[in-house]
């Protein structure tokens, strides 16, 4: 008995040996050769990287607005659309103070316009001759130039009271004054050859504030006042905020 036992077990220990052995070493997968390299982390994480980078600039070129030209004068047009795409108020008389908006000229029918303001409504003849062309670019134009018709200088009046909030020369419209009025209103000046204003000084309806001139951005219309006024930071057409004299 004990020999058939020893025999038994002699014959499954073989199985045993003979099974193991038939089976090959388990290798390994694909996958763990690959991430044993030493140059793959730093690959993924390079990457990774570049997707990370290139959805954040996507998503920054999404959020910003076009940029707007850099041009001394220039600013966002009003043309009857708030930013959010729907109407606002038809533009009224500006007052102010129980002043109303003026032109910045005495004797307004020795004047005529040199440049009106672009006005998206208006015709397409109209808006090509309402736009200023700088550095091989077209920019809507933000104000009313007026130039007397006889072509001589002629003295620049503050259109309302106010604060004088700027006045300097600048390189391309000449000497510059900026005065802010009651209500969010703003009134700029450009082409002026002269100052008679400073900032801080607190000027009344009427008083001159410097001599009508050329300028560099605007030099085809000779002698000129650049008169623009804003609406609470926004450009809008004079002659809708002035009424008729």
């Amino acid at each position: 008995m004990n020999n058939e036992g020893n025999k038994t077990t002699r014959k499954i220990e073989e199985s045993s040996k003979s099974v193991g052995g038939s089976m090959p070493a388990a290798r390994p997968s694909g996958w763990k050769k690959l991430l044993s390299k030493r140059w793959v982390f730093p690959a993924v994480y390079m990457a990774a990287a570049a997707i990370i980078v290139t959805i954040l600039w996507l998503n920054a070129g999404n959020q910003g607005n076009v940029s707007k030209p850099s041009v001394p004068g220039l600013s966002s047009v009003d043309n009857g659309a708030s930013a959010n795409g729907k109407s606002s108020p038809a533009a009224q008389p500006a007052v102010a103070n129980g002043e109303m908006l003026q032109w910045p000229v005495a004797k307004l029918d020795s004047f005529k316009t040199a440049m009106s303001f672009y006005d998206e409504t208006a015709s397409e003849q109209q808006r090509q001759a309402a736009m200023i062309e700088y550095n091989n670019k077209f920019i809507p134009h933000t104000a009313i130039d007026l130039t007397r018709k006889d072509a001589k200088e002629f003295e620049v009046v503050a259109a309302m009271s106010g604060n004088v909030t700027f006045a300097e020369q600048t390189p391309l419209n000449g000497y510059e004054v900026h005065i802010e009025h009651s209500s969010g209103l703003e009134t700029v000046y450009q082409s002026l050859k002269d100052l008679k204003v400073q900032v801080g000084d607190k000027v009344k309806q009427g008083k001159v504030i410097g001599t009508a001139s050329q300028n560099t951005l605007e030099a085809s219309e000779g002698i000129h006042v650049h008169f623009e006024v804003l609406d609470n930071g926004q450009s809008v057409n004079p002659e809708k905020m002035i009424k008729a004299q």
